[in-house]
């Protein structure tokens, strides 16, 4: 086999004034793969199956650090992708061209193994002979990575999907596994855009047929119904835990610990449960520390769906826009192309389902980039907030922030929220610009888990009193206001319904959740500019750590009001 360059139009060449670079790969190829073997290509043959080696294997993230850094690759992909570059000192304009350019080449795999980091999805470029295979609806070749264990190496298998002639083309297809006819258009548009404008971007709430294969999914299995448990006012609870937090951070005189499972009145677990009706059964007033159904707050696509039990097909103003790649994709490419026909902002955000701590997640402009991601994990897209509320660093300037509250769930139903006092700043340390979207430090505010970076701490009380002198016509206590509100909508609407669709009535279950959220400008209806609180996700179990170590009451306060139902002297207030 080999590359040819393809025949060019004569008729378009005598009118084009200027040469264009052709994308490629794409639909329109100025390269081609052909058979060159004289008796052709046999599919059942054994030696007609071909190994591809890659030229670029990488992890997003670090993507812009070797353009620059590596000796040659700049060069290499700026020459694939047919980008003139001749200097020998890397240039910032190259890169951020091959940035651009490499979503019409990247191919994806995933490790199995390893801690979360190392599952982060591995993107790759074939060499230059893999690149320049051209798509087809019906290709002559499948193509699938393979890794090569002795040599720790990836590989691109190349075979034929039947009998090929010397001379014929060597194809796949970008878009392979997909039958719906509109998906390919959407799978195929960084190749060959085409016109979804009849494609509504209304996004409705799911049926309950969405939310039945998530709760089989999720091998879930609902409890029976129990009556409340009543406890005596002077009962000590045995508590079984495995996490090493709480070990650590009570000392309330009505709880104990037991390593006995069995005999525990309390278990308050890292794993999720699954099997909910035999606890029902056989032990029906062992207190939980979780609800069935619960990952409807806590999985990023589920929190978006009931979010717009509230805020209609587009969500609730408390709510970026989102949308699910896996399912509303043709919805998300419609919005995204009306958005810029307006010349509307365009910055978004990929973010897996359920992952935390910012991994795999992505800020861009590149319609492309975000429609691949699609082929990695499985991800949600949500409008990146471009005017956030920023704060001034006296050290670095004005930075992006969020803020993280705890929130106490001690029941369905009735519905009782609480919020705890205290509550987390999480800092940005380079000031905010819609720029350098690869620039972790600029665009993302978790620093406590990434090496060798400033990790800026500020307790809310002296927050709140920078807060309101930075912004003194926004006194905190209306903006808490704000947020308080927006949590008991959130989590009225995920209780709205009965399991798998809504939090499952379950009176022995308790929840300590942790919402993150951040501030941005908006205008009301008189034109006034305002701050609207936006909620960026839910966090099961969270990392209590900050907590624990300058709050020592934390745990007996949460323990209290969850399975005590004594809010007094505690560091909470009542939503709901």
């Amino acid at each position: 086999m080999q590359v040819e360059e393809a025949e060019e139009d004569d008729d378009e060449e005598e009118i084009e004034t200027e040469p264009v670079k052709k994308s490629n790969p794409g639909l329109t190829p100025s390269f081609k793969v052909i058979v060159t073997k004289e008796d052709g290509l046999n599919a059942s043959d054994p030696n007609s199956i071909f190994l591809i080696d890659h030229a670029w294997t990488y992890r997003v993230e670090h993507a812009r650090h070797q353009l620059m850094q590596v000796p040659g690759l700049l060069h290499r992909m700026a020459n694939l992708m047919a980008i003139p570059f001749h200097g020998e000192v890397p240039d910032e304009g190259v890169v951020e061209e091959v940035l651009k350019e490499m979503w019409q080449y990247n191919q994806t795999y995933q490790l199995s193994q390893g801690s979360a980091e190392e599952k982060i999805p591995v993107w790759y470029i074939m060499d230059e002979f893999g690149s320049r295979i051209q798509h087809s609806d019906e290709p002559t070749f499948g193509t699938a990575p393979l890794y090569y264990i002795p040599q720790e190496m990836t590989y691109t298998v190349l075979w034929p999907l039947r009998d090929l002639d010397n001379g014929e083309e060597v194809s796949r297809d970008y878009a392979y596994g997909e039958s719906n006819a509109l998906i390919r258009d959407c799978l195929l548009f960084p190749w060959a855009p085409v016109d979804l404008s009849h494609v509504s971007c209304h996004t409705p709430e799911p049926a309950d047929t969405y939310y039945q294969s998530i709760f089989a999914e999720n091998k879930e299995i609902l409890p029976l119904p129990v009556e409340p448990p009543l406890h005596d006012k002077s009962k000590i609870f045995k508590v079984y835990t495995d996490m090493q937090q709480v070990l650590s951070g009570i000392n309330h005189p009505r709880f104990i610990f037991t390593d006995n499972e069995q005999e525990a009145d309390i278990l308050y677990n890292f794993s999720h449960i699954k099997d909910y009706r035999s606890l029902s059964m056989h032990r029906p007033h062992v207190l939980l520390s979780q609800f069935p159904c619960e990952n409807l707050l806590t999985v990023k696509d589920c929190l978006a769906s009931i979010s717009r039990r509230v805020g209609g097909p587009e969500g609730p103003k408390w709510l970026p826009r989102t949308f699910n790649l896996q399912t509303e994709l043709p919805q998300f490419i419609s919005y995204f192309k009306q958005r810029e026909q307006r010349g509307e902002d365009n910055h978004w955000i990929c973010k897996p389902w359920n992952l935390a701590r910012s991994l795999d997640t992505h800020v861009t402009t590149n319609l492309s980039y975000i429609i691949r991601q699609r082929e990695s994990t499985p991800k949600v897209v949500s409008k990146y907030i471009e005017d956030p509320v920023l704060f001034q660093r006296d050290d670095v300037g004005l930075v992006k922030f969020d803020i993280r509250y705890i929130v106490l769930l001690r029941s369905v139903r009735p519905l009782k929220l609480f919020a705890y006092d205290v509550f987390w700043l999480r800092f940005a340390n380079r000031p905010f610009a819609l720029n350098e979207l690869d620039d972790y430090e600029k665009h993302f505010t978790v620093m406590n888990y990434v090496p060798n970076v400033t990790l800026k701490q500020v307790h809310c009380d002296e927050f709140m009193t920078l807060f309101e002198k930075q912004y003194p016509e926004f006194p905190w206590s209306s903006i808490q206001d704000q947020l308080f509100k927006s949590f008991g909508e959130l989590f009225q609407v995920a209780s709205s319904k009965p399991a798998p669709y809504g939090i499952c009535d379950y009176p022995s279950s308790r929840a300590v959740y942790a919402i993150d959220l951040m501030l941005k400008w908006d205008t009301d209806s008189d034109g006034k500019r305002v701050i609207q609180p936006q909620i960026l996700e839910v966090n099961f179990n969270p990392d209590c750590a900050r907590a624990c170590k300058y709050h020592p009451t934390f745990f007996n306060d949460v323990f209290s009001t969850l399975f005590l139902d004594e809010t007094e002297n505690c560091h909470v207030t009542p939503i709901l």
